[in-house]
């Protein structure tokens, strides 16, 4: 098997989103930008000051790789000591207390479980390893069919308990194993977006691996600028660029993440229902929603349920949905009626 996947800590903007900013400005007013690399993956931030405002750049950095430090220690898989890694290791039927953040993030996930009637779920992480994508097993061979239909029935989000106060969850099986790696960077997202406006910045773009969110603008009252990849392999070609005022944006491809076996490409988005990686000509979709947290698992969601039940799933439930399909060799765009606006903006 030729392993394709990138390498996640080099790449600026994960399945689908690249950020274009005015690098031209040479006023003090100019542009700060801040990155580094959190989560298996890098963060860009863009600061754009207030007239006269000032603030030490390195401060704010300081604050920032702490909030993310705090959020991957509590969420990570990789990490022994997190949250997410105790409770995979704890026993059937035992009540284990989780932080009030790993809670929100993990009712969230319930929540997108239970609307999604289960193309979103945290809780397959051991059929997530199987296939290679996980931080335990790394294959060199197709896994045994018996093995994911015997885990197949053991998994599913209505065998994780929630008790939101005090914040506790427990397991109702043992093959139960929680993987946050589809909302958790949102959620980071959201929260580097609160810190800043505690710390009076009110102009900002953060991107974690790809998930985006913005703040006001940047100089002279622009907008922020986002481009969405068409996923040509092995090139960046932007398709669309959307101005987005004061919301979060999330996109779910595979097309970056995925290996190849005697010719078969295999995604890193498994299905919950058949517990292999999906198989359809959907290639990326991209959610504009209030909440990155949000987006981020409702792109992951709609991936899963494919072109035709992703779109009425947006429709049904109004959400800002664009969609690459793939049509032999070509792409071509769907896009729920919610997402029209950001569209008609470009063309503005």
């Amino acid at each position: 098997m030729k392993i394709k996947s990138l390498i996640i800590v080099i790449i600026v903007a994960i399945v689908g989103c690249i950020i274009y900013l005015n690098q031209n400005v040479t006023t003090q007013d100019q542009l700060v930008t801040l990155s580094g690399t959190t989560m298996g993956t890098s963060y860009h931030i863009k600061l754009a000051p207030a007239e006269g405002q000032k603030f030490n750049p390195k401060t704010i950095k300081a604050k920032i790789d702490e909030r993310l430090s705090v959020i991957d220690h509590l969420m990570s898989t990789y990490k022994e000591d997190s949250d997410i890694s105790k409770f995979n290791r704890a026993a059937v039927d035992s009540w284990m207390t989780v932080s009030t953040e790993t809670m929100t993030v993990i009712n969230e996930a319930q929540k997108i479980s239970q609307l999604s009637h289960g193309a979103f779920d945290i809780t397959i992480g051991n059929l997530v390893n199987l296939w290679g994508f996980g931080p335990t097993i790394n294959i060199y061979e197709l896994p045994d069919e018996k093995i994911i239909q015997a885990l197949l029935p053991q998994v599913g989000y209505n065998k994780l308990e929630v008790q939101l106060s005090p914040p506790k969850i427990r397991k109702r099986s043992e093959s139960v194993y929680l993987d946050l790696s589809g909302i958790a960077k949102g959620y980071a997202v959201d929260a580097v977006a609160r810190l800043l406006v505690q710390n009076n910045i009110e102009n900002f773009l953060v991107e974690i691996g790809g998930e985006i969110i913005t703040h006001g603008h940047k100089q002279q009252q622009q907008t922020w600028v986002i481009g969405i990849e068409s996923p040509v392999g092995g090139e960046r070609v932007v398709r669309k660029r959307l101005h987005l005022p004061d919301v979060a944006m999330a996109t779910s491809g595979d097309y970056r993440n995925y290996f190849e076996h005697e010719g078969v490409r295999y995604s890193h988005t498994i299905d919950p229902v058949t517990g292999y990686p999906i198989r359809h000509a959907l290639a990326s979709v991209t959610v504009i929603d209030r909440s990155c947290m949000r987006a981020d698992a409702l792109a992951t969601a709609i991936t899963v349920l494919g072109p035709d039940k992703g779109l009425e799933f947006a429709t049904t439930h109004q959400l800002a949905v664009y969609m690459l399909v793939k049509q032999g060799d070509r792409f071509i765009e769907q896009h729920s009626s919610a997402f029209e606006p950001y569209l008609k903006a470009e063309e503005d």
